[in-house]
């Protein structure tokens, strides 16, 4: 279920990216959330045993394959976040704060 929520995670993202405004990066937002479904994928492709290809339980902490998903989604909205505010940073401390 987490290679479900990280691929409409990043149709979202690109679909969002050609229809607004490009002060957003989300191009650099639907690339890492690309490449986080590529790597799922292969995920799924090298370690799949049979049965079921989209799991909705897993075997670890998080017992929900959709939670688990939308928890992976937290640290690459929050590295998206950092770099879409970055310059805003720098341009405030260059003024002196003001």
């Amino acid at each position: 279920m987490w290679l479900i929520t990280t691929f409409i995670s990043a149709l979202i993202a690109t679909l969002l990216w050609y229809l607004l405004k490009k002060e957003y990066k989300l191009d650099f937002l639907s690339l890492m959330l690309w490449g986080a479904t590529i790597m799922i994928l292969v995920d799924h492709l090298l370690g799949y045993e049979g049965g079921p290809f989209i799991e909705l339980e897993t075997d670890g902490l998080i017992k929900s394959g959709l939670l688990l998903g939308l928890l992976m989604l937290i640290p690459v909205l929050i590295m998206w976040l950092i770099v879409l505010f970055i310059p805003n940073i720098k341009n405030y401390l260059k003024k002196g704060g003001e």
